[in-house]
Protein backbone atom coordinates (compact mmCIF):
# COMPACT_ATOMS: atom_id res chain seq x y z
CA UNK A 1 0.00 0.00 0.00
CA UNK A 2 1.58 3.18 -0.77
CA UNK A 3 -0.97 5.97 0.41
CA UNK A 4 -2.83 6.72 3.25
CA UNK A 5 -6.34 6.61 0.82
CA UNK A 6 -4.79 2.56 -0.09
CA UNK A 7 -4.94 1.78 3.28
CA UNK A 8 -8.03 3.44 4.61
CA UNK A 9 -9.80 1.18 1.43
CA UNK A 10 -7.95 -1.68 2.78
CA UNK A 11 -9.44 -1.42 6.30
CA UNK A 12 -13.21 -0.80 4.62
CA UNK A 13 -12.85 -4.20 2.36
CA UNK A 14 -11.93 -6.02 4.95
CA UNK A 15 -13.50 -4.77 8.42
CA UNK A 16 -16.09 -2.53 7.61
CA UNK A 17 -16.21 -1.19 11.62
CA UNK A 18 -12.98 -0.31 11.46
CA UNK A 19 -13.09 1.46 8.20
CA UNK A 20 -16.16 3.35 10.25
CA UNK A 21 -14.07 4.39 12.48
CA UNK A 22 -11.54 5.77 10.43
CA UNK A 23 -13.19 7.70 8.42
CA UNK A 24 -14.95 9.51 11.79
CA UNK A 25 -11.29 9.98 13.24
CA UNK A 26 -10.73 11.81 9.57
CA UNK A 27 -14.06 13.51 9.99
CA UNK A 28 -12.82 14.84 13.70
CA UNK A 29 -9.28 15.72 12.60
CA UNK A 30 -10.94 17.79 9.02
CA UNK A 31 -12.65 19.80 12.18
CA UNK A 32 -9.93 20.74 14.71
CA UNK A 33 -7.20 21.26 11.44
CA UNK A 34 -9.70 23.76 10.50
CA UNK A 35 -10.17 25.32 13.99
CA UNK A 36 -6.37 25.54 14.30
CA UNK A 37 -6.30 26.87 11.14
CA UNK A 38 -8.75 29.78 11.43
CA UNK A 39 -7.27 30.63 15.30
CA UNK A 40 -4.25 31.27 13.84
CA UNK A 41 -5.46 33.15 10.84
CA UNK A 42 -7.23 35.79 13.51
CA UNK A 43 -3.94 35.68 15.60
CA UNK A 44 -5.85 34.36 18.69
CA UNK A 45 -3.70 32.03 21.48
CA UNK A 46 -5.20 29.41 22.57
CA UNK A 47 -5.56 31.19 25.88
CA UNK A 48 -7.12 34.22 24.27
CA UNK A 49 -9.64 31.84 22.06
CA UNK A 50 -10.52 30.05 25.83
CA UNK A 51 -11.01 33.41 27.34
CA UNK A 52 -13.39 34.34 24.42
CA UNK A 53 -15.56 30.82 25.11
CA UNK A 54 -15.06 30.70 29.31
CA UNK A 55 -13.24 28.13 29.27
CA UNK A 56 -9.59 27.10 30.42
CA UNK A 57 -7.05 27.30 28.18
CA UNK A 58 -5.82 23.62 28.67
CA UNK A 59 -9.03 22.57 27.52
CA UNK A 60 -8.16 23.86 24.31
CA UNK A 61 -5.15 22.42 24.19
CA UNK A 62 -6.57 18.92 24.84
CA UNK A 63 -9.37 19.48 21.94
CA UNK A 64 -6.52 20.05 19.57
CA UNK A 65 -4.58 17.61 20.46
CA UNK A 66 -7.18 15.46 19.82
CA UNK A 67 -6.59 13.93 23.50
CA UNK A 68 -10.36 14.61 24.64
CA UNK A 69 -13.27 15.42 22.06
CA UNK A 70 -15.44 18.16 22.80
CA UNK A 71 -19.43 18.10 23.30
CA UNK A 72 -21.37 19.72 20.77
CA UNK A 73 -22.31 22.43 22.82
CA UNK A 74 -18.55 23.05 23.51
CA UNK A 75 -17.55 22.67 19.84
CA UNK A 76 -20.35 25.07 18.81
CA UNK A 77 -19.00 27.79 21.36
CA UNK A 78 -15.24 27.34 20.46
CA UNK A 79 -16.78 27.95 16.37
CA UNK A 80 -18.55 31.30 17.22
CA UNK A 81 -15.46 33.56 18.45
CA UNK A 82 -13.83 32.27 15.13
CA UNK A 83 -16.25 33.09 12.68
CA UNK A 84 -16.71 29.31 12.03
CA UNK A 85 -20.50 27.07 11.25
CA UNK A 86 -21.00 24.00 11.93
CA UNK A 87 -23.00 22.27 8.65
CA UNK A 88 -24.24 19.05 8.46
CA UNK A 89 -24.74 17.57 4.56
CA UNK A 90 -25.95 14.52 3.52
Amino acid sequence: MKTWDDYKHYIQAVDTDAGQDLDEIEEQAAIISTMIQQRHALGLSQRELASLCGMPQSSVARIESSQTTPSLTTLLRLLKPLGLKLTISK
